[in-house]
């Protein structure tokens, strides 16, 4: 009986240390995405590249997405399953404004500054990479972590993109690399969307 309650309280100990290590590293995450956001945007906007500015508008959803994992953190199956589920809309909607920039890039028809590219997308890179590690070891703890895991992941992607695009647009002088790379990332985010919300949503009936 001593034994079982030991077992017990030991196994309770641990699931909180977990928790507890879960939140510390999507605070931390959560802050470094939202300082790349502002630092990346502002980049997007002064180099004209699309590319960069979806870049930078997946990490501002990224930082709303662990907000969320951090709510859901503590609470029951059904309230992560929700969370999960939340997120697969947000990235859903995400993709979809990501498409419209691209449309709009395509009208205006100018090169985006090929330098600014290179700097800004090797930061956020460099940030993302980060993200990756400190989540990597809670990537299959449960529905809410895999499905943040997953958005890093994504961003990480997305990054390397808008590396190739600078590279591309620096070569060519023309816009259209960045066009075609942000296009490539707002599919790469719509998938993501569709698999998150498909492992989310049977779970969260269940629950």
């Amino acid at each position: 009986m001593a034994d079982d309650c030991c077992s017990a309280k030991s196994s309770e100990i641990e699931r909180l240390a977990s928790q507890d290590a879960q939140r510390k590293v999507l605070v931390a995450v959560l802050a470094i995405n939202a300082v790349m956001f502002f630092a990346e945007f502002g980049a997007g906007l002064i180099a004209g590249s699309a590319a960069l500015m979806a870049d930078a508008t997946d990490m501002l959803g990224d930082a709303l997405v662990y907000g969320v994992s951090l709510y859901a953190l503590s609470r029951s199956d059904r309230w992560k399953a929700g969370a999960a589920a939340f997120k697969g809309v947000f990235i859903l909607l995400l993709g979809l404004a990501i498409v419209g920039n691209v449309i709009a890039k395509i009208v205006s028809g100018v090169p985006p500054s090929s330098t600014l590219m290179l700097i800004f997308g090797g930061l956020a890179l460099a940030a993302n990479l980060v993200c990756l590690r400190l989540l990597w070891r809670f990537r299959s703890q449960d529905v809410n972590m895999a499905s943040t895991f997953e958005c890093s992941r994504n961003d990480v992607i997305s990054n390397v993109g808008v590396l190739v695009a600078a590279g591309a647009v620096a070569l060519s002088h023309s816009p259209w690399p960045d066009i075609v790379i942000g296009l490539i990332m707002a599919m790469i985010i719509l998938r993501s969307a569709i698999r998150v919300l498909g492992e989310a949503v049977p779970q969260l009936r269940a629950a």
